[in-house]
């Protein structure tokens, strides 16, 4: 039996422009990510790729809990934690990425350009992916290509201890190259359809008032962890065009990562 694998989109492989990513959410495992991405951007050109652009979302302000599991110092204390992250990132890496301090329901709502080619989502709430599952619907039957076009939707999700990353396409069939070898997928399920949503609630994910507290809700290392391994997907879609799984579940109490096999 052929391996099952998903070919990526070409746009994203060989764009005339940076390819658009909005992040969602810089929190614990968000500010990782900005970093991961800020790495990935750097070497996309040093290989002849245009690199990324990415939007950055989150209405929060840092806080003493924050420091120290998240990417933030003392001297950032009260400040809007996506234009600190997306400020020092576009001065250590000269970017000029954009930070939004608002929560991407507010804009999305409004402007409908707001798409970009990735979308990433690394919120504590339900509500957010139902409703980013809402807005990606009217993208799914779009056949054109251009910056404003969302193909595919990463989702970091964790609690104390275990996490998971989810990549699922927007689009409903990616068109796939005939092959010999594997057995092509064209559709990858998004976080949405591996549990129903819709029927859970959202437990108590409001702002810890200390790091103890913070770490009772989500272990030190988590999100960077997590923050790796999700990123390490959209590395492989760059770097080999194709993935042979969408996903993944960790566990950091067990040091174990059980991938999602396409």
């Amino acid at each position: 039996m052929n391996k099952r694998v998903h070919f990526v989109d070409n746009y994203l492989l060989n764009p005339q422009h940076p390819i658009t990513i909005s992040l969602i959410g810089v929190g614990g495992t968000g500010s990782q990510v900005l970093t991961c991405l800020a790495r990935m951007d750097i070497t996309l050109r040093k290989l002849g790729h245009p690199g990324l652009y990415v939007n950055v979302y989150d209405p929060d302000i840092v806080s003493e809990a924050n420091i120290g599991r998240q990417l933030f110092s003392p001297s950032e204390l009260g400040l809007n934690k996506a234009e600190c992250l997306t400020t020092k990132i576009n001065n250590f890496f000269g970017n000029d990425w954009q930070a939004l301090p608002v929560l991407f329901q507010e804009k999305f709502n409004k402007y409908q350009y707001e798409a970009n080619n990735i979308m990433i989502t690394c919120t504590d709430n339900i509500k957010s992916r139902i409703d980013m599952e809402q807005y990606l619907k009217q993208f799914t039957k779009k056949q054109y290509r251009d910056h404003t076009t969302p193909l595919y939707w990463l989702d970091f999700g964790n609690a104390q201890t275990i996490g998971q990353v989810v990549i699922g396409t927007v689009a409903k069939n990616i068109v796939q190259p005939k092959s010999r070898k594997f057995e092509t997928v064209g559709y990858l399920k998004n976080i949405t359809e591996f549990d129903n949503y819709s029927k859970r609630k959202d437990k108590d994910s409001g702002p810890s008032c200390s790091l103890a507290e913070a770490l009772d809700k989500q272990d030190l290392f988590i999100n960077s962890i997590l923050a790796q391994l999700g990123c390490n997907l959209i590395w492989k879609m760059f770097r080999e065009a194709k993935l042979e799984h969408h996903g993944l579940y960790l566990n950091i109490s067990t040091l174990k990562v059980n991938p999602i096999i396409i």
